[in-house]
C-alpha cells in the first residue's frame, strides 16, 4: 500500500468535474476547422448524448446523495452539494461553447454548403410554408396529443427526455391564461426535407412545425405564446437484489420507473415567456440553476440525423472498412488456425467477423461439446446470438450470462436472454451485487487426443455494430493454461465454486486490484534498485484512489509512466516530488478509444496484458473483470506498437497539464502523426499482402510492427 502522503485529497480531481474536461475535448474535435463539415456536426450531437447520460445518472447520483443527508467528500475533499454547485457552473459555460459553436460555425458553413437548417418558422417563405403546413395535417396532426392542464385535468406527467412545446393560452371570448402541452411525437422523423428545386437543400425541424400549426390544436383559443421544452429525468435506479424474487421482473420494472424519475434538468427556449417558464418551474420542482435557457434547437443529438442526410459525402471523412485478419484467410477452419499459435485482433481496423465465425463455426461444428460465453452489449439484430441459440439448438451444451445490469440495455438484454432460453440455452442472469462486464467465450471441442478448449477474450463487447466504431483489441487461444482459467470462470459465474489459484487470468472483484498494485509496486521497487522501470497504461478511465497513490508512489521513486486516459482521470501530473514522472494524454478520434492495454518493464523483461476493466473502483472492485497477458512475441510487438504510436500521436491526442487542463499539442515544425488513420492504414497494407501471399502459396505472415 502506497504512503499515506499520496492520498492527500489536493493530488487528485474530482470525478464528475475530469469527466466534464472530456467532454470538452469531444466538443474541441466539433470546433475544429481541420475535421470535415459533417464530421464536426457528428461530434456535436456525441457532445450532446454524452451530457445526458451525464445528467441522467452523475448528477442524479449526487443529488440522490444530498436528498439522503450524505455529504462525505470525494477523493478530491469535495461533498456532493460542493460538485453540484461547480457542476452546474462548468455545463453552463459547456451548453454556452456548444451552441455558440453550432450556430456561429457550424449552421452557417452548411448553409454555405447547401444545406439549410430552418429553425424558426416565420422564416419560411410562401411556397414552403404551404408545403410545411400540408405537411403538418397529412402527417402530424393525426398523431398529436394537446393536454390541457385546469382544475380538472392536472399537471400532466412528461416522459424523460422528449421533446415538448409548452403554450399559454386565452379563450376567445376572454378568460384567465392557461397552460397546455404537446409532446413532439419521436415516431416521426425531427428533420423534415422542403422540396425545392435549387442546389439548396432545405430541413425544417418537426417541433417548428408542430409550433407554426398550434392554433388548429386549440380551435378556440388564442395562443399568446407556445415554445419548446424539455426535461431530463433521474435514471439511475437501485435494485436490492437479496429481496428481489425474480432480477428479471424486477430491472422490467424497474425500466419503466426510469421514464418518471425526479426532474434534474429543464432544457427550454431562449427568450421563453417568463409566466410559461415559472409554470415549468413550478409543476417539476425545479430551481434556476438547473434550468438552461438555449438559443438553438433543444437536443442536438438531432444532428446525427442531420449527418446521415445524402448528397454530403464529400464534407464527410471517408469511410474505413474493417479489414480481414491476415491468420483467418476467408473459409479457413478457425480452430485449424488458432491450434497453430495464438491470433491477436484488432478492432475496428480488422474486422469482427473472425469472432462472429468462431462461435458459428462452433455452433455447426459436430465435434464441439459446449458452448460458454457472457454478453454484456450486443447489437440489435446480433449473429453472436443467433449461432448461440442455433448452437443449442444443435444440441450443444449452451451457457450464456446475459448481464441485465448493463446500464441503458437492459431491454435489450431482457430481450436477448428470453429468446435463447427459448432457443434452450442456460441462461444467467449475472450475480448477485456485480456486473459481469467481462469478455469471455470459451468453446469446449473434442478432438483426436482429447478434449480441447478455446477461448477468445476481449476488451470490448460482443457487439459486431460498435466494433466498428471502437477500437479494442481480442485474443484467441487454446493454451491449456488460460483455457483451465476460463472453465473456473464460469463455474465461479453459474454455481458458487472459487478456483484454489489462477494459472494466467487476474480477475475481479477478488483478485484483479491487488495484481495490479503488486505489478506497479514491483516496478517502484525495481526503481529504487536502479533498474530499468516503465509502465505504460491504456484506459478509458483513472478514477480509484489505490491505484493512483501506487502511481505516485511510483513515479516518486523514478518510475517513468506513460498514462493513455480516454476519459475521466483523477490524477494530477507534475506535482514536485509526486507525479514528475507521469504523463497522461487522451485521444479522441474518427473512433471511441475503448481498449485497455497495460504494459510493465520489469528489469531486463516487459510483461503485457489486456482486460475489460479500467481502473475505477467499479471495475475493480463491484464487478466481474478479466485480465489476460499477451505472452508471443509477435502479439506483445503488435501490442507494443500500437502504445507507441499512440503515445507519438500529435493530432487527436491532448496532453494533461499541470493545472488541470489539456491541450493539443504544438506542431509546428513537426511531422503531423494521427495514431487510429496509421492503424487503418497499416490494416490496409497487411491485407493487401496477406492476399498476395496466399495466391503465391504460402501461408506464413508476419504482421508489421512498424509503420511504413
Amino acid at each position: 500500500m502506497a504512503e499515506q502522503k499520496f492520498y492527500a485529497p489536493e493530488y487528485y480531481v474530482n470525478r464528475e468535474l475530469s469527466w466534464l474536461l472530456f467532454d470538452n475535448r469531444v466538443l474541441g474535435e466539433a470546433r475544429d476547422k481541420n475535421i470535415p463539415l459533417f464530421e464536426r456536426l457528428k461530434f456535436l450531437s456525441i457532445t450532446s448524448s454524452n451530457l445526458d447520460e451525464f445528467f441522467m445518472v452523475r448528477i442524479a447520483s449526487l443529488k440522490d446523495m444530498i436528498n439522503a443527508g450524505f455529504e462525505k467528500p470525494d477523493i478530491a475533499g469535495m461533498t456532493p452539494s460542493e460538485q453540484l454547485e461547480k457542476l452546474s457552473e462548468e455545463i453552463h459555460k459547456l451548453v454556452d461553447v456548444q451552441y455558440s459553436t453550432y450556430n456561429k460555425a457550424l449552421r452557417p458553413q452548411l448553409e454555405a454548403n447547401g444545406l439549410k437548417i430552418i429553425t424558426a418558422h416565420e422564416d419560411l417563405n410562401e411556397q414552403d410554408a404551404a408545403y410545411v403546413d400540408k405537411y403538418f395535417e397529412e402527417n402530424v396532426y393525426p398523431v398529436l396529443t394537446p393536454m390541457a392542464v385546469d382544475s380538472s385535468r392536472p399537471f400532466p406527467l412528461i416522459r424523460n427526455k422528449s421533446l415538448n412545446i409548452g403554450a399559454l393560452l386565452k379563450k376567445k371570448d376572454g378568460g384567465e391564461l392557461e397552460f397546455a402541452t404537446v409532446q413532439v411525437p419521436s415516431v416521426l422523423a425531427r428533420t423534415v426535407p422542403i422540396p425545392g428545386d435549387g442546389s439548396l437543400k432545405k430541413i425544417i425541424l418537426l417541433e417548428e412545425i408542430i409550433e407554426r400549426n398550434m392554433p388548429k390544436l386549440f380551435l378556440n383559443y388564442h395562443i399568446e405564446c407556445a415554445h419548446p421544452y424539455r426535461i431530463m429525468r433521474n435514471a439511475d435506479f437501485t435494485i436490492d437484489e437479496d429481496e428481489a424474487e425474480d432480477l428479471l421482473k424486477e430491472i422490467e420494472h424497474q425500466i419503466k420507473k426510469r421514464q418518471w424519475g425526479e426532474a434534474i434538468r429543464l432544457e427550454v427556449e431562449a427568450g421563453i415567456n417568463k409566466k410559461l417558464l415559472k409554470i415549468l418551474k413550478k409543476e417539476l420542482q425545479l430551481d434556476a440553476e438547473n434550468i438552461y435557457e438555449i438559443d438553438g434547437p433543444l437536443d442536438l443529438t438531432v444532428l446525427m440525423k442531420v449527418y446521415g442526410i445524402e448528397g454530403f459525402d464529400h464534407l464527410k471523412a471517408p469511410k474505413f472498412t474493417p479489414q480481414p485478419v491476415p491468420e483467418l484467410p476467408e473459409g479457413c477452419d478457425i480452430f485449424e488456425e488458432i491450434r497453430k499459435g495464438d491470433i491477436l485482433l484488432h478492432h475496428p481496423y480488422q474486422t469482427f467477423l473472425p469472432v462472429v465465425d468462431f462461435i458459428r463455426q462452433a455452433a455447426k461444428d459436430p465435434e464441439v461439446l459446449a458452448i460458454k460465453q457472457t454478453l454484456y452489449r450486443v447489437s440489435g439484430n446480433s449473429p453472436i446470438i443467433a449461432a448461440l441459440a442455433q448452437a443449442a439448438e444443435n444440441g450443444k451444451q449452451v451457457t450464456v450470462l446475459v448481464e441485465l445490469k448493463a446500464r441503458f440495455d437492459e431491454e435489450n438484454n431482457i430481450v436477448w436472454a428470453k429468446m435463447l432460453e427459448k432457443a434452450g440455452c442456460h441462461v444467467i442472469y449475472g450475480l448477485v451485487g456485480l456486473k459481469t462486464h467481462s469478455k469471455i467465450t470459451l468453446v469446449v471441442r473434442r478432438e483426436e487426443d482429447g478434449i480441447r478448449r478455446y477461448i477468445h477474450l476481449g476488451t470490448g463487447n460482443y457487439n459486431d455494430a460498435t466494433a466498428k466504431l471502437y477500437t479494442d483489441v481480442g485474443l484467441l487461444t487454446c493454451t491449456e493454461s488460460i483455457g483451465e482459467d476460463a472453465t473456473a470462470v464460469f463455474n465461479m459465474l453459474s454455481g458458487y465454486s472459487e478456483p484454489l489459484f489462477w494459472n494466467k487470468l487476474s480477475v475481479a472483484p477478488l483478485w484483479l486490484k491487488n495484481k495490479f498494485l503488486y505489478l506497479i509496486g514491483r516496478e517502484t521497487k525495481h526503481a529504487r534498485q536502479g533498474k530499468k522501470a516503465h509502465i505504460i497504461a491504456k484506459m478509458n478511465s483513472l478514477c480509484d484512489k489505490d491505484i493512483i497513490a501506487a502511481l505516485y508512489e511510483a513515479s516518486a521513486a523514478g518510475v517513468e509512466i506513460d498514462l493513455i486516459v480516454r476519459g475521466i482521470c483523477c490524477l494530477k501530473v507534475g506535482i514536485p516530488g509526486i507525479s514528475e514522472h507521469i504523463r497522461v494524454r487522451s485521444i479522441v478520434g474518427n473512433f471511441l478509444e475503448h481498449s485497455r492495454i497495460f504494459y510493465f518493464e520489469n528489469d531486463e523483461h516487459n510483461e503485457l496484458y489486456c482486460g475489460s476493466a479500467d481502473w475505477m473502483p467499479r471495475n475493480l472492485e463491484r464487478r466481474v473483470e478479466i485480465l489476460f497477458p499477451v505472452e508471443g512475441k509477435k502479439q506483445k510487438e503488435t501490442l507494443l506498437h500500437i502504445l507507441e504510436c499512440q503515445l507519438k500521436d500529435n493530432v487527436k491526442a491532448s496532453i494533461l497539464c499541470n493545472d488541470g487542463s489539456y491541450e493539443k499539442q504544438d506542431r509546428r515544425g513537426r511531422v503531423s502523426y494521427n495514431s487510429q488513420e496509421s492503424f487503418c492504414q497499416e490494416a490496409m497494407e497487411a491485407a493487401v499482402d496477406a492476399a498476395s501471399t496466399e495466391e503465391s502459396g504460402s501461408r506464413t505472415f508476419i504482421p508489421r510492427t512498424s509503420h511504413e
